[in-house]
Protein backbone atom coordinates (compact mmCIF):
# COMPACT_ATOMS: atom_id res chain seq x y z
CA UNK A 1 0.00 0.00 0.00
CA UNK A 2 1.37 3.45 -0.87
CA UNK A 3 2.49 5.46 2.12
CA UNK A 4 2.04 8.87 0.51
CA UNK A 5 1.09 11.58 3.00
CA UNK A 6 -1.17 13.29 0.46
CA UNK A 7 -3.38 10.62 -1.12
CA UNK A 8 -5.48 13.10 -3.05
CA UNK A 9 -2.37 14.64 -4.60
CA UNK A 10 -1.02 11.22 -5.51
CA UNK A 11 -4.31 10.20 -7.08
CA UNK A 12 -4.41 13.40 -9.08
CA UNK A 13 -0.84 12.97 -10.28
CA UNK A 14 -1.68 9.47 -11.44
CA UNK A 15 -4.67 10.75 -13.39
CA UNK A 16 -2.62 13.53 -14.96
CA UNK A 17 0.16 11.19 -16.03
CA UNK A 18 -2.25 8.52 -17.22
CA UNK A 19 -4.18 10.98 -19.39
CA UNK A 20 -0.98 12.11 -21.10
CA UNK A 21 0.42 8.61 -21.63
CA UNK A 22 -2.86 7.05 -22.75
CA UNK A 23 -3.24 9.92 -25.23
CA UNK A 24 0.29 9.43 -26.53
CA UNK A 25 0.46 5.63 -26.59
CA UNK A 26 -2.98 4.13 -26.12
CA UNK A 27 -4.18 1.77 -23.41
CA UNK A 28 -2.02 -1.26 -24.17
CA UNK A 29 1.29 0.52 -24.73
CA UNK A 30 1.09 2.81 -21.69
CA UNK A 31 2.25 0.67 -18.79
CA UNK A 32 1.34 1.00 -15.13
CA UNK A 33 5.04 1.20 -14.30
CA UNK A 34 5.68 4.23 -16.50
CA UNK A 35 2.49 5.94 -15.34
CA UNK A 36 3.63 5.56 -11.73
CA UNK A 37 7.12 6.72 -12.62
CA UNK A 38 5.78 9.78 -14.41
CA UNK A 39 3.50 10.55 -11.45
CA UNK A 40 6.36 10.00 -8.97
CA UNK A 41 4.17 7.49 -7.20
CA UNK A 42 4.70 4.12 -5.55
CA UNK A 43 4.49 1.22 -7.99
CA UNK A 44 1.42 -0.09 -6.15
CA UNK A 45 -0.39 3.26 -6.32
CA UNK A 46 -2.61 2.41 -9.28
CA UNK A 47 -4.04 -0.65 -7.55
CA UNK A 48 -4.46 1.27 -4.32
CA UNK A 49 -6.30 4.27 -5.73
CA UNK A 50 -8.03 2.76 -8.78
CA UNK A 51 -7.92 -1.02 -8.17
CA UNK A 52 -6.90 -1.66 -11.77
CA UNK A 53 -5.36 -0.19 -14.89
CA UNK A 54 -8.78 -0.50 -16.53
CA UNK A 55 -10.39 1.79 -13.97
CA UNK A 56 -7.51 4.26 -14.23
CA UNK A 57 -8.01 4.37 -18.00
CA UNK A 58 -11.69 5.24 -17.64
CA UNK A 59 -11.06 7.84 -14.94
CA UNK A 60 -8.24 9.44 -16.93
CA UNK A 61 -10.55 9.86 -19.92
CA UNK A 62 -13.27 11.31 -17.69
CA UNK A 63 -10.78 13.83 -16.26
CA UNK A 64 -9.81 14.87 -19.79
CA UNK A 65 -13.47 15.15 -20.81
CA UNK A 66 -14.42 17.26 -17.79
CA UNK A 67 -11.45 19.58 -18.28
CA UNK A 68 -12.34 19.98 -21.92
CA UNK A 69 -15.87 21.07 -21.05
CA UNK A 70 -14.61 23.47 -18.39
CA UNK A 71 -12.25 25.05 -20.91
CA UNK A 72 -14.92 25.16 -23.62
CA UNK A 73 -18.39 25.27 -22.03
CA UNK A 74 -21.14 23.50 -23.90
CA UNK A 75 -23.11 26.67 -24.66
CA UNK A 76 -20.16 28.30 -26.42
CA UNK A 77 -20.88 31.51 -24.56
CA UNK A 78 -24.44 31.76 -25.89
CA UNK A 79 -27.08 32.37 -23.24
CA UNK A 80 -29.97 29.97 -22.59
CA UNK A 81 -32.44 32.69 -23.59
CA UNK A 82 -30.98 32.99 -27.11
CA UNK A 83 -32.74 31.56 -30.14
CA UNK A 84 -32.27 27.91 -31.08
CA UNK A 85 -30.11 28.75 -34.12
CA UNK A 86 -27.71 30.79 -32.00
CA UNK A 87 -27.61 28.09 -29.32
CA UNK A 88 -26.75 25.53 -31.99
CA UNK A 89 -23.98 27.83 -33.20
CA UNK A 90 -22.58 28.05 -29.67
CA UNK A 91 -22.65 24.29 -29.17
CA UNK A 92 -20.94 23.60 -32.50
CA UNK A 93 -18.22 26.17 -31.80
CA UNK A 94 -17.65 24.66 -28.35
CA UNK A 95 -17.35 21.20 -29.91
CA UNK A 96 -14.82 22.16 -32.57
CA UNK A 97 -12.78 24.05 -30.00
CA UNK A 98 -12.68 20.99 -27.77
CA UNK A 99 -11.60 18.72 -30.60
CA UNK A 100 -8.83 21.03 -31.82
CA UNK A 101 -7.49 22.16 -28.43
CA UNK A 102 -3.84 20.99 -28.36
CA UNK A 103 -3.89 21.06 -24.55
CA UNK A 104 -6.67 18.49 -24.30
CA UNK A 105 -6.31 14.71 -24.22
CA UNK A 106 -9.96 13.68 -24.53
CA UNK A 107 -9.97 13.16 -28.29
CA UNK A 108 -6.40 11.84 -28.48
CA UNK A 109 -7.41 9.05 -26.10
CA UNK A 110 -10.51 8.37 -28.21
CA UNK A 111 -8.44 8.23 -31.39
CA UNK A 112 -6.17 5.63 -29.79
CA UNK A 113 -9.23 3.73 -28.58
CA UNK A 114 -10.71 3.66 -32.07
CA UNK A 115 -7.46 2.33 -33.48
CA UNK A 116 -7.19 -0.42 -30.86
CA UNK A 117 -10.60 -0.86 -29.23
CA UNK A 118 -10.73 -2.07 -25.64
CA UNK A 119 -14.39 -1.37 -24.88
CA UNK A 120 -13.29 -0.02 -21.50
CA UNK A 121 -14.57 3.50 -22.13
CA UNK A 122 -18.05 2.64 -23.37
CA UNK A 123 -19.93 2.98 -20.08
CA UNK A 124 -18.15 6.06 -18.76
CA UNK A 125 -18.49 7.76 -22.14
CA UNK A 126 -22.20 7.02 -22.26
CA UNK A 127 -22.75 8.57 -18.84
CA UNK A 128 -20.45 11.54 -19.44
CA UNK A 129 -21.77 12.43 -22.88
CA UNK A 130 -25.45 12.10 -21.97
CA UNK A 131 -25.81 15.78 -20.88
CA UNK A 132 -24.24 16.87 -24.18
CA UNK A 133 -26.68 14.69 -26.11
CA UNK A 134 -29.67 16.05 -24.19
CA UNK A 135 -28.53 19.63 -24.76
CA UNK A 136 -28.19 19.15 -28.51
CA UNK A 137 -31.44 17.16 -28.76
CA UNK A 138 -33.36 19.98 -27.09
CA UNK A 139 -32.03 22.50 -29.61
CA UNK A 140 -32.74 20.23 -32.58
CA UNK A 141 -36.25 19.44 -31.33
CA UNK A 142 -37.02 23.14 -31.07
CA UNK A 143 -35.74 23.74 -34.60
CA UNK A 144 -37.72 20.83 -36.05
CA UNK A 145 -40.99 21.78 -34.41
CA UNK A 146 -43.42 19.92 -32.18
CA UNK A 147 -44.44 17.40 -34.85
CA UNK A 148 -40.94 15.95 -35.10
CA UNK A 149 -40.50 12.33 -34.04
CA UNK A 150 -37.57 11.06 -31.99
CA UNK A 151 -36.11 9.52 -35.14
CA UNK A 152 -35.90 12.96 -36.76
CA UNK A 153 -34.08 14.38 -33.76
CA UNK A 154 -31.60 11.51 -33.62
CA UNK A 155 -30.80 11.75 -37.34
CA UNK A 156 -30.12 15.49 -37.09
CA UNK A 157 -28.01 15.12 -33.95
CA UNK A 158 -25.87 12.41 -35.54
CA UNK A 159 -25.41 14.48 -38.68
CA UNK A 160 -24.31 17.58 -36.75
CA UNK A 161 -21.88 15.73 -34.52
CA UNK A 162 -20.61 13.67 -37.44
CA UNK A 163 -19.66 16.84 -39.30
CA UNK A 164 -17.84 18.21 -36.27
CA UNK A 165 -15.92 15.00 -35.71
CA UNK A 166 -15.01 14.42 -39.35
CA UNK A 167 -13.83 17.92 -40.17
CA UNK A 168 -11.97 18.36 -36.92
CA UNK A 169 -10.30 14.94 -36.93
CA UNK A 170 -9.02 15.63 -40.44
CA UNK A 171 -7.58 18.93 -39.27
CA UNK A 172 -6.06 17.34 -36.16
CA UNK A 173 -4.44 14.59 -38.23
CA UNK A 174 -3.09 17.08 -40.76
CA UNK A 175 -1.52 19.25 -38.05
CA UNK A 176 0.07 16.21 -36.42
CA UNK A 177 1.52 15.08 -39.74
CA UNK A 178 2.95 18.56 -40.29
CA UNK A 179 4.32 18.71 -36.75
CA UNK A 180 2.14 21.74 -36.01
CA UNK A 181 0.19 20.73 -32.92
CA UNK A 182 -0.43 24.28 -31.78
CA UNK A 183 -1.58 25.85 -35.02
CA UNK A 184 -5.33 26.40 -35.06
CA UNK A 185 -7.70 26.37 -38.04
CA UNK A 186 -10.21 29.17 -38.47
CA UNK A 187 -12.70 27.68 -36.06
CA UNK A 188 -15.32 30.35 -36.62
CA UNK A 189 -15.39 29.62 -40.35
CA UNK A 190 -15.58 25.86 -39.85
CA UNK A 191 -18.25 26.13 -37.15
CA UNK A 192 -20.33 28.52 -39.25
CA UNK A 193 -20.17 26.14 -42.22
CA UNK A 194 -21.38 23.24 -40.08
CA UNK A 195 -24.19 25.35 -38.60
CA UNK A 196 -25.41 26.72 -41.94
CA UNK A 197 -25.27 23.32 -43.61
CA UNK A 198 -27.11 21.71 -40.70
CA UNK A 199 -29.77 24.40 -40.48
CA UNK A 200 -30.53 24.02 -44.19
CA UNK A 201 -31.08 20.30 -43.69
CA UNK A 202 -33.17 20.83 -40.55
CA UNK A 203 -35.39 23.37 -42.32
CA UNK A 204 -35.98 20.94 -45.17
CA UNK A 205 -36.76 18.13 -42.75
CA UNK A 206 -39.21 20.37 -40.88
CA UNK A 207 -40.92 21.25 -44.17
CA UNK A 208 -41.30 17.57 -45.02
CA UNK A 209 -42.60 16.77 -41.53
CA UNK A 210 -45.19 19.53 -41.61
CA UNK A 211 -46.30 18.66 -45.15
CA UNK A 212 -46.77 15.02 -44.19
CA UNK A 213 -44.02 13.77 -46.50
CA UNK A 214 -42.00 12.42 -43.56
CA UNK A 215 -43.84 10.99 -40.57
CA UNK A 216 -40.69 9.63 -38.94
CA UNK A 217 -41.60 5.98 -39.50
CA UNK A 218 -39.34 5.18 -42.43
Amino acid sequence: MPSDDKPLCTRQRLLESAAVLFAQKGYAAATVAEICQSAEANSAAVNYYFRSKENLYAEAWRLAFQRSLRAHPLDGGIGADAGAEDRLRGLVLSTVRRITDPRGHEFDILERERGNPTGLLAEIMRKSIEPVRRHLDAIVRELLGERAAERHVVLCRRSIMGQCMHLMHRDRAARKAAGDLHGQPDLDVLAEHIVRFSLAGIRDMRRRIESGEDDGRS
